[in-house]
C-alpha cells in the first residue's frame, strides 16, 4: 500500500497556484462545486485559526482531455496532478484567496466574497451592509493580493468615520498579517503515485465520499462511468447544463453553435435523474444500488468482478443513453405533458414522475414499437394517473421496479402488450371509487403547492379547455409559462378571508382549503372583497351576463355546487370537493376520448353499496368533540394491531414520527395499499365494539 501513496505537505499559497495555473486540476470523476458560501467562510475561520480542517488526496497523473479546471481563467501549465479528495474545500481558498469566479451546480459562474473584521476577528459572507460598513474589509481577496494596500485602504475608510489610536493600528496591522498568513497554512496531502490505474482511483473516490453524506447511488454510477464511458457522462452534464440554457445562450457559453437545447417549463434535470431514464431503459432498473453493482460486472454470490458481462452492460446502457438524449424523443415526450393538461413545473409535484414517465415512453417507443399518436395519448393518461396519484412520491424506486418488471416479464415485444399492461395499470388504480372517495378526501388539504389532487384539478381545467372564474378567458393561459402570464390572474378564494374571519374562521389551513380556490383576476376579485359569495355572486353573474350554457360551464369546471353561495363554509367545501373530484374525472375520460363529451353539471358521483364520502373531516370531528388531541387509532384489522397512530391538536394523524391529514394516507405510510382509509383506523378506547373513523363520522350526520 505504501508504493501506492505517500503524504506530503502543501502551503495553501502552493495550492492556490497550482490551481490557478493550471497544474492542479479534477478528473472527470468528480462533481461541480456545491458549498454553500456559510461553509466557505466557515473554512476560512479554521484556517485562520490554525484547526485542522483534514487530509486532501491528489492523483500523481499527467494531463490528458479527462479532467476539467477549477475556476474560468486561462491555465498556463497541464494538468500534474488531479484532486480525489478535497475538490470543495480547494475551491473554496481558490476563490476566496484570487477573488476568482468559479462555476457551480447549476453551471452558474458566481463569485465568493468573505468579508472580515479586523477588530473582532470575526468573518462573514459578503452584504450589501458589510460592504458598505467602514468597520469591515469587504472582501479578504484583497489582502492575499497586497496586504499593504488592503491595509491602508481600510484605515483610510476607518478614519472617515472613527476615530483610530496607536493601540489600534498596531491590532489592525497584526491582524492583516496574520490573515495574510493564511497562504502559509499546511495541509496534509496524500499523493496517489501516477502508476495507480484509474480503476483503483474511482474505487478510492466513492469509498472515501461514501464513509459520510455526500454521495448518492446516482453518484456511485457517475463516477464509475467515468472510468469506463467517460464522453457518456459528460453527454449527461452537458443535458442538464443546457436543459437551463436556450440555444442561443448555450452557443454563447460553449463557444460554438448550439442548435438545440432540452429547455422546458417542467423541470431541469441533474445528470444524476437523467441517468434514471437511462438505467430503466437500458438495465430494466429503478433500485441503481442494484444497477451500479451490475454495471460493475460483479457477481452477487462470488463478489467477482466479471468483465464480460460488465461491458455487455455497459453496451446497453450506451445504446439508451442514445436515446434518452435523442432531441426528437425528448421534445415528443414534453408534447406528452402538454397533453395531459399540465404546463409548468408549478403544476408537477414529482421531478420522478416526470422522468421514471419518460422511461416507459422510451420503452413503448424503441422496444415494443407502439405507433407515436397511441404512445402520446396513453403515456399522457399515465403521467396523469402517476402524478395524481402520487405514485413515485413514496417509495419511488420500488414502484418503478415492479412498473418495469411488467414489461421485463414478457415473451413477445407486440405493441398491444405494451398498451394492454398501461391500461390494466390505470384501470387498476383509477378505480370507481378512487374518484368518488379518495379524491375528493385528498382536496382536504390547505397544500395548494404541493397537493397533487389540486394540480390535478388545474390540469383537468386545461384538458376541458375552462375559462378563468366569472371570465371569459381560457385557464391555461394563466397557466401557461410559453403563453405568457394573463395579468393579474391568480388562485382567490371562493369564500373570501375577511368573511370567514367574521365568522370566526381565520386559522390557515381552515382558510385556505384548495376546494376554496378558484383562479381568477385582481379585478374579479376587487368585487369579491370581503363580501359573501351570496352577495357577490349574483352581482357577478349579472353583470358579466352568466346565462343559459355558460353559466352552466363555469358552474362545472369551477365545481360550484346548486345553492352554493348560500351554503355553510364546512357543507360548501364538502359538496365542492366531491364537484371537484368528478370535474377530474371528466377531463381525464376526455384524455382517454377526445370526442368525449363531459357532463354539464357538476352532479356528485356514486359507487353502488358505498358511501360517496364521509360526512365531516378529521379537524370538523376534533372541533365536535368527537375525536379529541391525543387519541389513539389502531388498524380495524388485527394482524395489524401492533401499529398506533395518534390525533394531533389540529386534526392530524401523526404515525411513526410523521403527520397526514388524511386518514388515506395514514394507511398508506402504514403499508395498506387498498383499503378506504376511513374504514381502515379505529378509535382505541374502551367501546365495544370499537368505532372505525368514517362511523365516528356518520354519527355526526
Amino acid at each position: 500500500m505504501s508504493e501506492m501513496f505517500k503524504p506530503v505537505p502543501w502551503s495553501a499559497r502552493n495550492l492556490v497556484a497550482a490551481v490557478e495555473s493550471g497544474a492542479l486540476r479534477l478528473p472527470d470523476i468528480q462533481r461541480p462545486f456545491v458549498w454553500e458560501k456559510v461553509k466557505v467562510r466557515d473554512l476560512v475561520d479554521s484556517i485562520y485559526r490554525g484547526y485542522p480542517v483534514g487530509e486532501l488526496m491528489f492523483w500523481n497523473s499527467a494531463g490528458d482531455d479527462d479532467d476539467r479546471a477549477i475556476g474560468l481563467g486561462t491555465k498556463t501549465k497541464t494538468a500534474t496532478a488531479k484532486i480525489v479528495d478535497g475538490q470543495q474545500r480547494l475551491t473554496s481558498l481558490y476563490a476566496v484567496m484570487t477573488g476568482e469566479p468559479v462555476v457551480d451546480d447549476d453551471y452558474r459562474s458566481e463569485s465568493i466574497r468573505i468579508a472580515f473584521n479586523p477588530f473582532t476577528e470575526r468573518f462573514e459572507v459578503q452584504s450589501a451592509a458589510l460592504k458598505k460598513s467602514r468597520e469591515w474589509v469587504p472582501d479578504i481577496c484583497a489582502v492575499f493580493k497586497s496586504p499593504y494596500q488592503a491595509r491602508k485602504a481600510f484605515i483610510s475608510r476607518y478614519e472617515e468615520e472613527h476615530d483610530l489610536y496607536e493601540a489600534d493600528v498596531e491590532k489592525i496591522e497584526e491582524v492583516f498579517t496574520r490573515l495574510h498568513g493564511i497562504q502559509d497554512y499546511l495541509f496534509t496531502v496524500v499523493e496517489l503515485q501516477a502508476e495507480t490505474d484509474r480503476e483503483k482511483v474511482a474505487d478510492v473516490f466513492v469509498r472515501i465520499n461514501s464513509e459520510g453524506v455526500n454521495l448518492n447511488q446516482a453518484d456511485f454510477i457517475l463516477t464509475w462511468l467515468s472510468v469506463f464511458w467517460d464522453e457518456g457522462r459528460e453527454e449527461l452534464e452537458r443535458f442538464s447544463r443546457h436543459a437551463r440554457l436556450t440555444p442561443d445562450t448555450a452557443s454563447a457559453q460553449d463557444g460554438e453553435r448550439v442548435p438545440w437545447t432540452p429547455k422546458n417549463h417542467y423541470i431541469e434535470p441533474e445528470p444524476g435523474r437523467i441517468l434514471r431514464a437511462v438505467v430503466a431503459l437500458g438495465q430494466g432498473r429503478a433500485r441503481l444500488r442494484n444497477a451500479y453493482n451490475a454495471l460493475r460486472g460483479r457477481d452477487p454470490q462470488t463478489r467477482e468482478i466479471n468483465e464480460g458481462q460488465r461491458d455487455r452492460e455497459l453496451e446497453s446502457l450506451k445504446a439508451a443513453q442514445r436515446e434518452v438524449l435523442k432531441p426528437g424523443n425528448w421534445d415528443g415526450f414534453l408534447q406528452v405533458l402538454a397533453k395531459a393538461g399540465f404546463r409548468s413545473k408549478k403544476m408537477i409535484t414529482s421531478d420522478n414522475t416526470v422522468i421514471y414517465t419518460y422511461a416507459l415512453w422510451l420503452i413503448g417507443l424503441t422496444r415494443f414499437k407502439v405507433d407515436k399518436a397511441t404512445l402520446s395519448g396513453l403515456m399522457a393518461r399515465w403521467f396523469f394517473m402517476a402524478q395524481t396519484t402520487g405514485r413515485y412520491t413514496n417509495s419511488p424506486e420500488s414502484r418503478m421496479e415492479e412498473d418495469l418488471a411488467r414489461f421485463e416479464d414478457l415473451e413477445s415485444h407486440n405493441p398491444e402488450d405494451f398498451i394492454a399492461i398501461v391500461e390494466g395499470v390505470i384501470a387498476t388504480v383509477l378505480t370507481p371509487d378512487y374518484w368518488a372517495i379518495r379524491l375528493p378526501e385528498e382536496f382536504i388539504t390547505s397544500s395548494t403547492a404541493v397537493s397533487p389532487a389540486y394540480k390535478a384539478y388545474l390540469a383537468a381545467l386545461n384538458i376541458l379547455d375552462a375559462d378563468l372564474f366569472a371570465i371569459n378567458e381560457k385557464a391555461w393561459v394563466w397557466m401557461d409559462p410559453s403563453a405568457g402570464m394573463a395579468s393579474g390572474v391568480e388562485a382567490h378564494h371562493l369564500f373570501p378571508k375577511g368573511y370567514l374571519k367574521k365568522r370566526e374562521i381565520t386559522t390557515p389551513r381552515r382558510v385556505n382549503q384548495v376546494a376554496n380556490f378558484a383562479p381568477t383576476d385582481s379585478a374579479t376579485n376587487k368585487i369579491i372583497g370581503d363580501r359573501r359569495p351570496s352577495e357577490y355572486w349574483p352581482k357577478l353573474v349579472a353583470d358579466r351576463d352568466l346565462t343559459g350554457e355558460v353559466l352552466e360551464h363555469q358552474q362545472f369546471w369551477h365545481a360550484l355546487p346548486d345553492g352554493w353561495e348560500f351554503m355553510d363554509y364546512d357543507e360548501f367545501l364538502h359538496k365542492r370537493r366531491s364537484a371537484m373530484a368528478l370535474v377530474t374525472q371528466e377531463a381525464f375520460r376526455r384524455l382517454s376520448d377526445p370526442h368525449y363529451k363531459p357532463r354539464s353539471a357538476p352532479a356528485a358521483p356514486a359507487v353502488p353499496g358505498q358511501d360517496t364520502a364521509t360526512t365531516a373531516s378529521l379537524s370538523e370531528l376534533v372541533a365536535a368533540g368527537v375525536l379529541k388531541s391525543g387519541d389513539m387509532l389502531i388498524p380495524a384489522d388485527p394482524e395489524r394491531a401492533n401499529t398506533i397512530a395518534e390525533i394531533t391538536d389540529d386534526g392530524l394523524i401523526a404515525l411513526d414520527g410523521h403527520v397526514y391529514d388524511s386518514p388515506r394516507r395514514a394507511a398508506r405510510a402504514d403499508g395498506d395499499e387498498r383499503s378506504d382509509g376511513w374504514d381502515y383506523w379505529v378509535l382505541w378506547d374502551d367501546s365495544d365494539p370499537s368505532r372505525t373513523l368514517r362511523e365516528l363520522a356518520d354519527s355526526m350526520a
